[in-house]
């Protein structure tokens, strides 16, 4: 059976979740595993480069702390703004050509990036970052947005499943980002390491062109507002900004945070990310494959995370009413620990965003998985925003020790929330169950 005859009659024929798994995957399904894995790992290696060495880098031409987090926060926003727009828009534009689009626009920006040394310090330099950065956000933005909607369209009943596998080489990208980066800066310099991974990332774009399939589908009636009209969504959406805000604060302080603390070389500085990373690329595979054949978990892997997360980040700096001195080797610990929580809480929400949607009536396709998608990266985008702008104004006033423990606070609060939301929630999918009972017990046997 033609594999882009079975796409198109998924999104126009019987709902996705009624038909039964396949046994083995397709030809058609390894190689858009293949081409999903590949996209992923070469979109968050060259994400993640940046880490142990920008910062520093950008001190020495005339940035600030605040400066350094805006410049993160600059890529946030538009990744915002090109997750929204082009998740709206996926049916209308092709979900194959926005991902190799994208790649290509990322590939191309990375490159640019890796030249920025050359310029004078000062406006200039800080200017070309903000400018660079935010276009390689809209391509990093088209390229995860499109990988999440063909994900969850190819593979619907295993979405948490094959989330969790891909990101075994999302956390890979992230594992070798940092001490890569480090390492090739610490060796050749600034421009090596941009240039290397903007190379690999342009290799991307010819193999997923032949890869990849396309999918045909028809543009929806509904909208974001009516994804956001459901309590439960507003609320995973804020567990999913939590999560990206906390990675955003370590993206922009943890170096030198780690520098100044532990007077650590930036090589060095590589290899304790790998404490956040190397957790995370362990436990979301099991985690994916477990809440696909048990989904009723995905509610307390989500609540748990947070609360992790929460613990980890107090105790990172440590927090100072906690009147613990900073040691290396409780860092790495609690990097372990919330690398480990962000998997049990962000593989789980994708695929309940999409079951809530489905519940409340969305059309099953194509266009609503952009939606979600889109959704997801909104929001994902403006925790990344929030992280290194607010983490990095509260670094600078205060200490890095009250900033991680405010992060900690946000996680600690949607958890809470979350959970507050599922324990109203079941008296009264209770009482539905008890109505429905009496119902049927009511009902003649039989009917005229």
């Amino acid at each position: 059976m033609d594999p882009h005859a079975d796409h198109e009659q998924r999104d126009n024929g019987t709902p996705t979740e009624s038909q039964d798994p396949p046994l083995r995957m397709t030809r058609q399904q390894i190689l858009t595993l293949i081409s999903m894995a590949s996209v992923n790992f070469s979109s968050m290696i060259c994400y993640s480069i940046l880490g142990p060495f920008f910062p520093n880098e950008a001190v020495k031409k005339g940035a600030s702390q605040t400066v350094i987090g805006l410049i993160f926060g600059c890529y946030a926003v538009c990744n915002l703004i090109g997750s929204l727009i082009l998740g709206r828009y996926i049916v209308q534009i092709g979900a194959k050509f926005m991902l190799v689009a994208g790649l290509f626009v990322s590939s191309v920006c990375t490159i640019v990036f890796g030249l920025l040394d050359r310029v004078p310090a000062g406006p200039a330099f800080i200017t070309l970052c903000f400018i660079v950065r935010s276009i390689d956000a809209v391509g990093f933005a088209a390229a995860m947005t499109s990988t999440f909607a063909m994900t969850a369209k190819i593979f619907p009943n295993n979405v948490a499943t094959v989330l969790g596998s891909l990101e075994i080489f999302t956390g890979l990208g992230l594992i070798m980002g940092p001490p890569v980066g480090g390492w090739f800066y610490q060796s050749f310099g600034y421009e090596v390491p941009f240039m290397l991974l903007g190379c690999f990332l342009l290799i991307m774009v010819p193999f997923n062109v032949y890869v990849l399939p396309t999918i045909d589908a028809y543009p929806s009636k509904d909208s974001f507002f009516r994804l956001l009209a459901q309590v439960k969504i507003v609320l995973m959406c804020f567990v999913i900004f939590t999560l990206s805000a906390g990675l955003g604060f370590l993206d922009a302080t943890l170096s030198l945070f780690a520098i100044e603390r532990f007077s650590l070389s930036f090589g060095y500085v590589g290899i304790i990310m790998l404490g956040l990373s190397l957790p995370y690329c362990l436990a979301t595979p099991v985690i994916g494959y477990f809440t696909d054949k048990y989904p009723a978990t995905r509610s307390w892997f989500m609540v748990t995370g947070g609360v992790a997360t929460a613990f980890g980040f107090c105790l990172l700096g440590p927090v100072p009413f906690l009147h613990i001195p900073s040691q290396l080797w409780l860092l790495i610990l609690m990097l372990g620990v919330i690398g480990f929580s962000l998997g049990m809480t962000a593989i789980p929400t994708f695929p309940e965003i999409i079951t809530c949607a489905y519940k409340q009536g969305f059309e099953e396709g194509l266009s609503t998985l952009g939606m979600v998608s889109g959704l997801f990266g909104a929001v994902w985008s403006m925790g990344m925003f929030y992280g290194p702008i607010v983490g990095g104004l509260i670094t600078q006033h205060l200490n890095f020790e009250w900033a991680a423990a405010v992060q900690g606070g946000l996680a600690f609060l949607a958890a809470f929330l979350l959970a507050v939301f599922y324990a109203c929630q079941r008296p009264q999918q209770h009482s539905i169950r008890e109505d429905s009972r009496q119902t049927d017990e009511g009902t003649p046997l039989l009917n005229e």
